[in-house]
């Protein structure tokens, strides 16, 4: 099923943060590998692929190989090459860190081997012999894409549901453009369906157009890989003007979208977490004037990861640290400021203390509602945060699995690919025995 992006895209603007590795770059850099036995690499994995085992392969000139190995772990292997925080996760964990020494680019090894996999168009699993069962699987992200591969080499058939027209997920309209471009994540989810037998249903919203208990009549399990629900705001005066975005919405908007700010001068970013830094870089990266972002905390104690920051304030972006927004202003209808409180050490208001900084464009992120109403159900287990699942993906409810963002609480692209290959195994061994 392809899917038509327009061209003229606002992410086209943005060339890769890590450019891919040559040929000859690769070579190198794989033989400078050790190969450890014990590999912490392959622990700081949540997909666990045997990383001293595919770097291997590059060396001695199996390609083909190396894919093989990466994607028998992590069917998603060529996005998470690109989105990956490789610096906390396998780069962060390799043994070169001990001896003061560069850490092999794991990440930029492992896309040199998928992207040629899927240059080449090498396919490595089929399905299974067909099992007579079905499994219905809500969102067409990560979780539900590793989730439905692993199922259909089992042999089980797979229908996703998808509201949107678009599928891929958050890969598709959430991860930042300098990281992935949104059609590379809608080819990665066609390979990925290219196993057959995997029915994708988008234009359908579990819930509105289907209920879950529809679902649960018509298959023999269902997993539940959906994301996070729209953008919080801060609930402060003049979030209705114009030039007031949720994050989500933005970044969404620049990567499917031939979005247009023509006229912004000064765009502020409310909070410190990834998606805060990721819509300073996008900012930035798309001529938005000078970029703020306004924290309520310090850079010390602030979420986002330490290296994305880094980069940020390498392209020109500066903070603002203790202010919290308590409105924004406007003229004629348009932001044109953001009124903030100054706080003192313990993050409260201190009295007569307030500041404005201009702003033409306010992109707010404070982090997402959660999708819980859905799986509101006897025996399903749950905070205020998400699904609570057992190791396998399993919600308490029999037949009933979950994966990804509202069952993790909003982790990394690779937990999601875990948690749906994984779910898989459980869902294969509760069909088989059912």
């Amino acid at each position: 099923m392809a899917t038509k992006l327009p061209e003229n895209r606002a992410e086209s603007v943005f060339a890769d943060y890590k450019p891919a590795y040559q040929t000859p770059q690769a070579l190198a850099e794989a033989n400078r590998c050790l190969y450890c036995q014990d590999a912490p690499c392959i622990g700081a994995c949540p997909t666990g692929i045997n990383i001293p085992e595919f770097i291997r392969k590059i060396a001695t000139g199996n390609l083909r190989g190396s894919a093989r190995t990466i994607f028998d772990s992590n069917i998603l292997g060529m996005s998470c090459a690109r989105v990956c925080p490789v610096e906390v996760l396998c780069v962060g964990d390799c043994v070169y860190n001990r001896m003061d020494q560069p850490p092999i680019q794991i990440g930029k090894l492992q896309r040199y081997a998928t992207d040629l996999a899927f240059e080449s168009g090498w396919q490595f699993y089929e399905a299974g012999p067909d099992s007579g069962k079905k499994v219905a699987l809500i969102g067409a992200g990560p979780a539900s894409l590793a989730c439905a591969h692993r199922l259909r080499r089992f042999g089980h058939a797979c229908t996703i549901f998808e509201k949107r027209d678009v599928i891929g997920g958050l890969n598709a309209f959430g991860v930042a453009p300098y990281k992935m471009k949104a059609d590379r994540a809608i080819e990665e989810a066609e390979w990925v369906l290219g196993i057959g037998g995997i029915e994708v249903k988008t234009g359908i919203e579990v819930g509105v157009d289907v209920s879950f208990s529809q679902l649960e009549r018509d298959y023999d399990a269902v997993f539940v890989g959906i994301g996070l629900g729209p953008d919080r705001h801060l609930g402060v005066p003049g979030e209705e003007l114009e030039g007031v975005y949720g994050a989500v919405d933005f970044i969404e908007a620049i990567k499917l979208e031939p979005a247009s700010f023509e006229g912004v001068r000064r765009a502020v970013v409310v909070g410190g977490g990834n998606t805060a830094v990721d819509c300073v870089r996008e900012a930035i990266g798309l001529g938005l004037g000078e970029v703020t972002m306004v924290y309520r905390g310090t850079e010390a104690k602030m979420s986002g990861y330490a290296h994305e920051w880094k980069a940020a304030k390498i392209d020109g972006a500066r903070a603002i640290w203790r202010r919290h927004p308590i409105a924004y202003e406007g003229d004629g209808g348009r932001v044109t400021g953001v009124r903030v409180a100054v706080l003192d050490d313990d993050k409260q208001p201190i009295p007569g203390r307030e500041e404005l900084i201009g702003a033409d464009l306010v992109l707010v992120a404070v982090g997402q509602s959660r999708l819980l109403d859905l799986l509101k159900l006897d025996g399903v287990r749950m905070d205020s945060r998400r699904i609570l699942t057992d190791a396998d993906g399993a919600t308490g409810r029999p037949g009933v699995f979950a994966g990804g963002d509202l069952a993790n609480g909003a982790k990394e692209v690779v937990n999601a690919v875990a948690e749906g290959r994984d779910a898989a195994v459980a869902i294969h061994a509760y069909l088989t025995e059912a």
